[in-house]
């Protein structure tokens, strides 16, 4: 993997129950010049965002998870933050995706997926113009 080096410094959160594939995000994102802080528990996660969402610029949001789902997770982040951009990783079906577009989610990514798609959902979800516009299923 080639590090672009990017000063850029912007503050991602990672939300998935599986802490390697967490490292692995964190690493390919900060490869991009991103922060990523990293939540294995859905609870720790809105937690943390409810402390420090005005410093997070895109949520990337796993969908199964043990302890909560993906779209109750997402619910509780936009109680912090109506404008929380959200990248949703899923092994689910696209229709599972296309639900939460309605409530603003910014993008999503069936795994496996590509790093280079990853970075480039995250950087489409930096530059939207909220959720309110967000991007439809047909444009993902």
């Amino acid at each position: 993997m080639t590090c672009s080096g990017s000063p850029q410094q912007d503050h991602i959160l990672a939300i998935d129950d599986e802490a390697g594939f967490l490292t692995f995000l964190k690493v390919a994102l900060e490869c991009e010049g991103y922060r990523v802080h990293l939540a294995t528990s859905p609870n720790e996660a809105i937690t943390f965002y409810r402390e420090r969402w005005r410093d997070i610029r895109v949520v990337i949001l796993d969908y199964l998870m043990p302890q909560m789902s993906g779209d109750v997770v997402f619910d509780e982040l936009q109680r912090s933050n109506p404008d929380v951009r959200v990248v949703l990783l899923t092994t689910c079906d696209e229709s599972t995706a296309e639900k939460l577009f309605h409530k603003g989610l910014c993008g999503y990514l069936q795994k496996p997926f590509d790093l280079q798609d990853l970075a480039q959902k995250v950087r489409d979800a930096i530059h939207a113009p909220g959720p309110a516009a967000a991007a439809s299923p047909a444009s993902v």
